[in-house]
C-alpha cells in the first residue's frame, strides 16, 4: 500500500501545529522569558555558563548565541518561518531539523513555562519523523520508508497506551471506580464553558465515559498491528476522543497534534476519498524510491534501532515509575519488576539524551484532582483595598464565562493552576511574577487583562487561596448565572511592596 502522500500531508500538518506553537510561544515571550519577563532566559544562561562545558549538554539552546529580547523573536521568527515551508513541503527534512533545534531551545530557555507532555510531544514528532521525511525542494512520491513510517506509528501507541495504563497502575481511586469525570471537568486547568455543561450530565453518562475512555486508550493503539480497516478505524476511534476532549477542555496544541498522528495510520487510497480534487497530485502513481549507498542504509537502520531502543525505555520507565511504592503484586508486579531492570540497563543512554526532551514517556491525568484550589492575586494602593486581579482565562470572576482558547495555550495562566495545586513548589516563580507586577513590567501586564494595572503599577500585592466549584442550575439562576462558586481559604502572602523585595 503506497503511503507518498501520507507521508506528504503528514509533514505538512506537522507544520501547521510547529506554527501553533511558535506563534503562540511569540506573542507570550517578552512576559515569560524576556529581561523584564517573570523568568529572563539570560539568568538562565548565566547560570548555564557557571557549569562550564557541561552546561552546554544541560541546557542544549541556540541560546548560549545571545539571550536579548532581539534574539529571542528572531528565534521564534525563525521557527515560524520553518514551519510555512514544512506546510508548503518545501525541504521537509531540512525544515523538520531546524524547526526541532529552534523549538528545542526556546523550550530550555522557556523553562517551567514550557514544561508540557504535549511541548516534548512535538519535539518527539518531529525527531521521529526524520526517519521517513524526503529531504529533496518539493515533496517526494517516493513510497515512505516502511521502517521510519512504522516509527511514528508505535509513537503513538506509545503516547495513547501510555496514557491509559498510567491511570490504572497509579491506584488512583476515582479511575479504577469509575468517577474521574465527575471531578475532572471543573478541576482541569483552563475549563470552558462545555466543561459546565458536561460537569452537570447524569453521573452514569460520566462514569460510561471512563469506560469508553479506557477502551480507547488501551484497545485502539493495538489496532495499528492489524489488518488496514482495522488500523484505519483505530485511527479514528482515537481522533473522537481527541475531539472530545478538545471539546471540554483547553489543552493547546495537544489534541491537534494527536490528531496529526493519526494520520500515519491509514494510506494513499483512503487519503484520495478525502481530500479535495483540486489539492491531490496531478498523478497519484507511486514514483520509485532513488537506490540508498550501502553504508547509508546501515547508518539509518542503525539509527533506527537506537531510537526504537531508547523510545522503549522511556515506554517502560513511565509505568516503573508511576508504580505506587510497594503496591501492585502478583504478575504485573513481577512485569513492572522485570520493567525496572530493564530501565535500569539502559540508564546510561536515558541520562544522556534527557536534557535533549525529545524522547519521552507520557501519562495525562494519572491521578485525579477532586477540588480546585485557585491563587487569586489581589493589588491594592493603600493596603486596605483591594483589587482582584484579571487574567485573560484563568479561573476569577464567577461570573465569567469560560471560554475556547485552544489550540494557543496561555502559559502564566496555566501555571497558575498548578502554583494552587502547589504553592511552594511554585514560589520561585510567583515571587518573581509579583515583582514583576510591582514594577509594572509591561511586557508582564500584557499577558493579564487588566487595564488599570498597565496603566499604574501596585503598591501592594498579596495572593489569596479560593476553592471553587461549578455551580448547580439553580445556584446560577439564584447568583445572576453565575458559572462558578467560590470560597476564601485565606491568604498565602501577606501585603508585599518593592520594599519587601529590598528587604
Amino acid at each position: 500500500m503506497n503511503t507518498a502522500l501520507t507521508r506528504n500531508w503528514f509533514l505538512r500538518l506537522v507544520g501547521v501545529v510547529f506554527l501553533v506553537a511558535f506563534v503562540s510561544y511569540w506573542v507570550q515571550l517578552p512576559g515569560l522569558v524576556g529581561s523584564k519577563g517573570i523568568l529572563p532566559a539570560s539568568e538562565l544562561m548565566a547560570s548555564a555558563k557557571e557549569l562550564g562545558g557541561a552546561g552546554i549538554w544541560r541546557a542544549p539552546t541556540l541560546c548560549w548565541l545571545g539571550t536579548s529580547d532581539t534574539f529571542l523573536h528572531l528565534l521564534a521568527g525563525a521557527g515560524t518561518a520553518c514551519s510555512l515551508l514544512l506546510i508548503a513541503g518545501i525541504l521537509s527534512g531540512p525544515m523538520l531539523v531546524a524547526a526541532w533545534a529552534i523549538y528545542l531551545s526556546l523550550v530550555v530557555v522557556g523553562q517551567t513555562f514550557f514544561n508540557f507532555q504535549w511541548d516534548i510531544l512535538l519535539l518527539e514528532t518531529a525527531l521521529t519523523s526524520l526517519f521517513f521525511a524526503p529531504w529533496r525542494f518539493r515533496p517526494s512520491r517516493a513510497p515512505a520508508p516502511r521502517a521510519g513510517l512504522w516509527l511514528v506509528r508505535s509513537l503513538l501507541f506509545k503516547l495513547m497506551f501510555l496514557s491509559g495504563i498510567t491511570k490504572l497502575i497509579c491506584l488512583d481511586p476515582t479511575w479504577w471506580g469509575r468517577t474521574a469525570l465527575d471531578f475532572h471537568y471543573f478541576t482541569q486547568p483552563l475549563p470552558i464553558w462545555t466543561s459546565y455543561y458536561a460537569h452537570a450530565m447524569p453521573a452514569g453518562f460520566r462514569h460510561l465515559s471512563v469506560v469508553l475512555m479506557f477502551a480507547i486508550e488501551l484497545g485502539a493503539p493495538f489496532l495499528m498491528f492489524c489488518g488496514r480497516r482495522l488500523r484505519i478505524a483505530g485511527a479514528f476511534a482515537i481522533v473522537a476522543l481527541q475531539g472530545l476532549i478538545g471539546l471540554t477542555g483547553n489543552y493547546g496544541f495537544f489534541n491537534l497534534l494527536t490528531v496529526v498522528l493519526c494520520v500515519t495510520w491509514l494510506d494513499d487510497a483512503f487519503l484520495l476519498r478525502l481530500i479535495p480534487a483540486r489539492w491531490q497530485p496531478a498523478s497519484a502513481e507511486p514514483q520509485p524510491a532513488a537506490p540508498a549507498k550501502r553504508g547509508l542504509r546501515i547508518a539509518y537502520r542503525l539509527a533506527i534501532a537506537l531510537f526504537a531502543y531508547a523510545s522503549s525505555l522511556t515506554f517502560v520507565e513511565e509505568m516503573v515509575r508511576t508504580r505506587p511504592q510497594g503496591q501492585i503484586h502478583g504478575v504485573a508486579g513481577a512485569l513492572l519488576d522485570a520493567g525496572a531492570v530493564y530501565v535500569s540497563l539502559g540508564q546510561p543512554l536515558s541520562d544522556a539524551i534527557e536534557p535533549f526532551r525529545s524522547v519521552s514517556g507520557y501519562g495525562l491525568f494519572r491521578t485525579m484532582t477532586t477540588s480546585r484550589p485557585e491563587v487569586v492575586v489581589e493589588t491594592s494602593d493603600d493596603g486596605t483595598t483591594w483589587h482582584e486581579l484579571v487574567f485573560r482565562y484563568k479561573v476569577g470572576d464567577v461570573h465569567r464565562r469560560p471560554v475556547f482558547v485552544a489550540p494557543h495555550q496561555p502559559r502564566l495562566d496555566w501555571q497558575m493552576w498548578f502554583a494552587a495545586l502547589s504553592p511552594r513548589r511554585a514560589s520561585g516563580w510567583l515571587e518573581r511574577f509579583i515583582k514583576r507586577l510591582l514594577e509594572g513590567s509591561p511586557a508582564v501586564t500584557r499577558l493579564l487583562d487588566d487595564p488599570g494595572l498597565r496603566a499604574k503599577p501596585p503598591k501592594y500585592v498579596r495572593l489569596v487561596m479560593y476553592d471553587y466549584t461549578f455551580t448547580t442550575r439553580d445556584e446560577a439562576a439564584q447568583n445572576l448565572g453565575a458559572w462558578w462558586q467560590r470560597e476564601r481559604k485565606g491568604e498565602l502572602t501577606q501585603a508585599l511592596s518593592l520594599d519587601s523585595f529590598r528587604r
